[in-house]
């Protein structure tokens, strides 16, 4: 299990990591917004804890961020109670709201009171293992996809760079990762390869490869998925 903590307050953040810690949790550390959807974006996390008073970016920033990228559960930390500033983080994306001074063993229940919750989610999700977008449906446990519901051979590394990045919709991920990630870290070839295979995937599955509708390029930066 995989933390993010987020607040200015250099205490609460050592207070909180020692005690996630304590409960087995990986705890990656951030004291300003932008520090905080930088992180988000590189790493994967099972929960965020999400101060609202930061540097840079504020917690409706940082939390309206997050979710164009990403579905991991929010826990706002914040020394406002008023109801409308809770109504606005829940708006925003966030899962959950606990006012300063909290209580370290009311912000463990809610953390696994929300990962039980995320878990029974990701496993009803898994059960179905079918990804569709637009005339896309892709059959992760069959290995099959289809297009306007004719089935599109791939090889197994275009299908693998598909799933990965159909499951992720919007991540960015690097030449660099996808070669790390499908090919692995010991793989002699660059990152070129990687390029070749997203130019015979689109082929495949885009209606005009080049201005494709499904994979993304950010230039300069790497690929991403359009759901």
């Amino acid at each position: 299990m995989r933390a993010l903590v987020v607040d200015d307050e250099k205490l609460i953040v050592k207070g909180l990591k020692f005690n996630l810690e304590q409960e087995g949790y990986e705890v990656d550390c951030a004291y300003d917004g932008q520090e905080a959807v930088d992180l988000a974006k590189e790493n994967e996390y099972d929960i965020i804890l999400l101060d609202l008073m930061l540097p840079v970016f504020d917690g409706y920033e940082v939390c309206q961020q997050v979710r164009e990228f990403s579905d991991v559960p929010i826990v706002m930390l914040t020394a406002k109670g008023e109801d409308m500033d809770k109504i606005l983080g829940l708006e925003y994306g966030a899962d959950d709201y606990i006012t300063k001074p909290f209580n370290i063993l009311e912000v463990k229940a809610r953390i696994k009171a929300i990962t039980r919750r995320n878990k029974k989610k990701v496993q009803v999700e898994e059960t179905a293992k079918v990804i569709e977008a637009g005339d896309l449906r892709l059959e992760v446990e069959a290995k099959r996809l289809y297009i306007k519901d004719e089935e599109i051979r791939l090889t197994v590394k275009e299908f693998d760079i598909l799933k990965l990045l159909a499951e992720h919709p919007g991540k960015l991920y690097s030449r660099e990762d996808l070669l790390n990630i499908i090919w692995g870290s010991h793989y002699p070839g660059d990152a070129r390869t990687v390029d070749v295979n997203i130019r015979r995937l689109r082929e495949k599955i885009e209606e005009n490869p080049a201005k494709p509708t499904y994979i993304q390029t950010k230039w300069g930066m790497g690929y991403y998925f359009q759901g």
